[in-house]
């Protein structure tokens, strides 16, 4: 690795730790994290795979993480709480390799070029959608790879006694009912076109404030239970909602758009053909059956995501070593 790589990768966990400290809060952690654990290092150079906050994204990265180093690289990974914080790092170079969500890469991006009210660019096709993504990512020297099966969304719950009392099926019934709600999720939902905009400007909804617990933690769900809050942003992935005694609330209006889990690469420090080949294979894999299973297995089960990735990628013959 170059000079100039070391730096930008030092800088990245000093700035990281500055801003972190300084109270910028996302997901579910805010502390920068290297889970590369025993994992056993590589002769083709150094991947460092970001990750964001929730447990998915953390799981979805030791599987990247673990697969790159059966392929030869070595490859730790780093937690950065958003996409506000590893995005900026992932052009720098600072991170290599993130794993991320189609529609809402797309219109981070398109609200980064061309503002927070610009036309939207994902879609329920997937195929468009991904277009979109890549024209927006390669200038800021991204590079696409191909998208899976799996997909998640972001996905709102209530209490299921809340969602009697004003029953309440759909987000289209909670703007109906008029009531005042308090929303656990991350700062950045506040600005996030399929977060609080969203609800807002879609549904009609009359959220007063944000509580930054983060996305689909146990701290925000709880939050909900205990009726300090009335809605938690979580994923349609989550395994725990029964534990919490909620319910999603069905986005009846299509606020969400097709959010298939793909890679995204620095096009300079891991655009290769080797590690397209190697995360290839396992984006092929990978269903949304599979990522309930590893959120329940971190979640339900407390295995520790890195143990939960290692024997998923042995359960599926991807690990050659």
């Amino acid at each position: 690795m170059s000079s100039k790589s070391r730096a930008a990768r030092t800088a990245l966990v000093a700035g990281t730790v500055i801003a972190l400290t300084a109270g910028l809060a996302a997901c579910q952690g805010q502390s920068l994290e290297d889970k590369g654990g025993k994992n056993k290092g590589g002769g083709k150079g150094e991947i460092v795979v970001g990750s964001a906050g929730f447990t998915e994204s953390k799981v979805l990265a030791e599987i990247y993480s673990k697969i790159l180093i059966d392929a030869g690289y070595q490859a730790r990974v780093q937690t950065l709480a958003n996409r506000e914080l590893y995005e900026p790092a992932l052009e720098k170079g600072q991170i290599d390799v993130v794993p991320e969500y189609a529609s809402t890469l797309a219109e981070f991006l398109n609200a980064k070029k061309n503002g927070a009210k610009a036309k939207p660019v994902a879609s329920s096709d997937i195929g468009k959608t991904v277009t979109a993504l890549e024209k927006l990512a390669g200038p800021y020297g991204l590079k696409v790879l191909p998208a899976g099966s799996a997909t998640d969304q972001n996905a709102f719950a209530v209490t299921k006694e809340f969602a009697a009392e004003h029953k309440l099926k759909t987000l289209s019934d909670l703007g109906r009912s008029k009531q005042k709600i308090k929303l656990a999720s991350g700062e950045e939902c506040e600005t996030r076109v399929f977060c609080k905009p969203g609800l807002e400007r879609t549904y009609g909804i009359d959220i007063t404030g944000l509580d930054p617990k983060g996305v689909g933690s146990p701290q925000a769900k709880q939050a909900v239970k205990d009726g300090a809050d009335q809605l938690v942003l979580t994923t349609t992935t989550d395994a725990t909602l029964d534990n919490f005694g909620l319910v999603l609330l069905q986005d009846d209006k299509k606020l969400q758009n097709a959010d298939n889990v793909l890679p995204v690469v620095n096009a300079k420090s891991a655009g290769d053909k080797e590690i397209a080949a190697a995360l290839g294979k396992l984006t092929r894999t990978l269903t949304t059956e599979d990522l309930i299973n590893l959120n329940r297995k971190v979640d339900a089960e407390r295995l520790k995501p890195g143990d939960v990735a290692q024997a998923y990628l042995e359960s599926k013959g991807l690990l050659r070593k």
